[in-house]
Parts: structure tokens; sequence; C-alpha cells
């Protein structure tokens, strides 16, 4: 019996080396056997010469220098020949320095990210302890689930933002653009957005945001909700691929709790700064320009990150995504705004105008939309929006015929109730990030609209408004 129970004790270790050794050399670290060396070098991509058989566009590698190991994408493959984009320029690289194929650049998320700041290469940068990894081990370039199995978009949520709960409601799963030129303030919508209480965790991307903003960011807009919250962060002096990193890092941390079944937010800020770190790259590779500076890869790699967001399987959680597009010199139908506006499911519109009266957020309402609002609305709300709508906009187009004095009450009712109606409107959309999140915005608005009538506010027409 003592000899059977040595020998089962040695069986039992055996398996376990084995176990061990299968699941060291099933990770593509431990495969790197190939190698080559640096043969020419450029601003902003270096040549290596013996990879070309051996590795694939979007591989990593591993390049040894004095200064020790730095990592690489490889961005173009030729017959003798691999162009490498460095992931930290200004680093020392010589002829002949010898560079490792890694393969693909692959994360383990793990709940205990929470409450963490990490940058693109999953590195905290916190000031915390290292990051403990999970047994979940994914790959950064992945692909979204079949479209035939995901689950349907179907339960609606409060975000807290009045003129977004109101005009554009969203619902699990879904995917909002917030366009706006510079300043306008979209990084202070998304931050209100943030708050909502709707989700179990909170994935989000900055990619080339200035570095003051990021402690500002995560401690007081996120505050107690950064608890259930991971931020990756790529500032605006990083490198061109650790920008292009952030986002695709930040979606395989939100498909890691999607696929366990949770609700998460994925906030991106900016995708069009993503989408310039992918010109700066493939501009490097060679690869040409086909619309206004832009090269024919932003627009392959917008919808592969874009449509990773949204409901997963059956018996999966969602990824509801909100991003920020910049548009430039406000104008919303550049190629990066108008490629983005047919993925996502609806987009949110901040007008410079509203923002210079100082009505924040500046949501143009008549602008907006939510592409699977009437899942959100019942349909008492969907009649009650579609009216605002029209006195806002009766509103809007008479605002040059009532400045000169041309409007006289009584000779259009329903110019008559925008009249008295719409400023109320305005006003109860203002909010501010310090506001406390507006528990049902559609009560407030009706609570407004009942103070106005029984005060009877009259008055002289109302001449401010959207330009």
């Amino acid at each position: 019996m003592q000899d059977a129970a040595v020998s089962l004790s040695v069986s039992t270790d055996r398996l376990d080396r084995l176990s061990q050794l299968a699941r060291q050399f099933a990770e593509p670290a431990a495969t790197v056997a190939h190698g080559g060396r640096v043969r020419t070098i450029s601003a902003g991509y270096y040549t290596v010469s013996g990879l070309s058989r051996h590795v694939r566009l979007g591989d990593f590698v591993t390049h040894r220098s004095v200064s020790g190991e730095q990592l690489g994408e490889v961005v173009r493959v030729e017959p003798d020949l691999v162009y490498v984009c460095p992931i930290q320029p200004g680093e020392p690289i010589g002829i002949h320095d010898v560079v490792l194929r890694k393969g693909e650049f692959r994360l383990s998320p793990d709940e205990s990210w929470c409450g963490r700041a990490i940058n693109a290469l999953g590195e905290p940068i916190d000031g915390g302890p290292p990051l403990t990894q999970g047994t979940d081990r994914r790959s950064i370039v992945a692909t979204a689930p079949p479209s035939m199995t995901r689950r349907r978009v179907e339960q609606g949520f409060r975000t807290g933002v009045r003129a977004v709960d109101i005009f554009t409601p969203l619902c699990l799963g879904q995917r909002l653009g917030v366009f706006a030129g510079s300043g306008v303030g979209k990084s202070t919508t998304l931050s209100m957005l943030a708050r909502a209480d709707a989700f179990d965790r909170v994935v989000i991307a900055l990619v080339g945001e200035r570095g003051r903003e990021v402690r500002e960011f995560i401690e007081d807009t996120l505050g107690d909700n950064m608890a259930k919250s991971i931020a990756v962060v790529a500032t605006s002096d990083e490198s061109p691929m650790l920008r292009k990193m952030a986002p695709l890092v930040a979606m395989t941390i939100a498909e890691h709790f999607r696929d366990r079944g949770e609700n998460v937010l994925f906030i991106a800020d900016s995708v069009t700064r993503f989408a310039h770190a992918i010109r700066e790259v493939a501009m490097a590779a060679g690869e040409p320009p086909i619309a206004r500076g832009y090269p024919a890869s932003v627009f392959t790699e917008l919808p592969r990150l874009l449509e990773r967001a949204g409901p997963g399987a059956e018996g999966a959680g969602t990824i509801t995504a909100i991003i920020s597009i910049l548009v430039d010199g406000d104008n919303h139908n550049d190629p990066i705004a108008d490629s983005t506006r047919g993925i996502l499911d609806g987009h949110i519109v901040l007008d410079r105008a509203l923002a210079d009266e100082g009505r924040y957020p500046p949501v143009n309402p008549l602008s907006s939309i939510s592409r699977l609002a009437r899942k959100a609305w019942s349909p008492d709300q969907e009649k009650l929006v579609s009216r605002l709508k029209t006195l806002i906009n009766r509103f809007e187009e008479t605002r040059d015929l009532r400045l000169i004095g041309g409007y006289r009450p009584g000779a259009d009712p329903d110019l008559d109730m925008a009249v008295k109606q719409v400023p109320v409107i305005y006003e109860i959309l203002k909010q501010s990030p310090s506001d406390k999140p507006a528990s049902d915005a559609y009560a407030d608005l009706a609570g407004a609209l009942r103070v106005a009538a029984s005060a009877g506010q009259q008055g002289r027409p109302a001449q401010g408004g959207m330009r």
C-alpha cells in the first residue's frame, strides 16, 4: 500500500509538471525562437532582415540594445525586410542589433485592476503595486462576436444628464458618439456620463489627452466610481504606437468583464486621436493617403474597434460605448466624423454657439439622435419628445423674426407656446459636473414647466437660443 501511495504521488507530480510545461509552451512569449538584425533606421521606423518568413502584420518584436529590450510592432512585411515601428521612439537603435519575434501583444485582466490607472502596455502608472495577472489571457486585437449570436439591445438606463435622458436616451449595449469641436466640452460631457450607476465596471481610454487632466478626470470626475473603474492612459506626448494601443487595451479589458456577464461602460476620449495615431503609423510604413490625408487603414481599424463593443452572446454582459469625436474646424462631415457616425448607434452634437451662451452641456437636441431611443422611451415619452422638438425648432427658426420685432402674440398658437416654454426647457437642461445627477429628467422638466405656468410667466418673447 505504501509503495502504491508513493507511486501515485510521483505520478501526480509528473502530471503537474507536464501541465506546467504545457501552459508554458502555450504562451506566445515562450515560443520566440526567430530573430533578425536591424538593417536600416529612419525617424519613425526601422527595418529588420531575417524575420520576413516568421512574422505577420501586427506582430510584436523585441529589440535588444545597450539600454535593454524595447517593444516594436510590425507594420509592413516585404520578402527581405520587415518594417517595425518602435513603441517608445528615441530609444537607442543600432545597425545589426538583434530583433526577436514576440508574437501578439496579450493581456491578462483581473478584477484587482479596478481602481487603477495603467498605460497602453498594461503597466501601472499610479504609483501602486504591480498588477495581478489573471488567468484569462487575451490578444488586444480581437474580432467582434458573430452578429447572429449577439443578444438584442433591449434595456434602457438613465445617465443623470437631463439633455441626454430626454432627447437621446441610451440602452445597455449601445454605442454613442459625442461630436464637437475643440474646447466645446466633450471631455466634460463624458465625465458627466461616466457617473451613471447602471454599470458594474467602467473602462476608460484617455487617448492623446493633456497630461495634467488625467488626475483631474480620475480623482475629481470619477471620484467614488473609480473603485469599479480602470483607466488606460496614453497622453499627447507619447508615441503614436501607444496612442494607437490604448483603446485596444481598454476594449480588451472591457471584453474580459463583459464575458463574465457584467455590464461595462467603455469610454474613449477621443477616437479622433486614435485615428491620428493610426495615420502616423501608416504613413511611416509608406501607406498612401486616400481621404484628406487619412490612409485606408484608418477606415479599417475604426469599425474593428467599435464593433467589438455592444451586447455579447447569450449569457454574457454588455459593453456600452460612449466615445468622443473631435470634428476639425467644427466640420461634422470630415472623414473621421462621417465614417464614425455611420458605425455608431447614435450621436450627440455639442454646439459651440450654445457653449458661448453658457448653456452646458451644450447638447443640440435637434441634431442629436439615438437610434435606440424607442427602446428606452415609453409611448407617452416619445410623443412628448416629438412635441418638444417641434417647439424648439419653431422657436429657433423664428429667432431672426423675433429679433426685428416681427412677432405678434396670438397669430400662431404653436409659436406662442414655444416662446413661453422653450426658454424654460433650455434652463432645465443646464447642468454642470458639480450638480447631482438627475434621477428623473421628465419629472424635473414637468415641474419646471408647472412652476412657469403657475407664475404666469408671460413677459417679452425670449430672444436667445441656438444659432
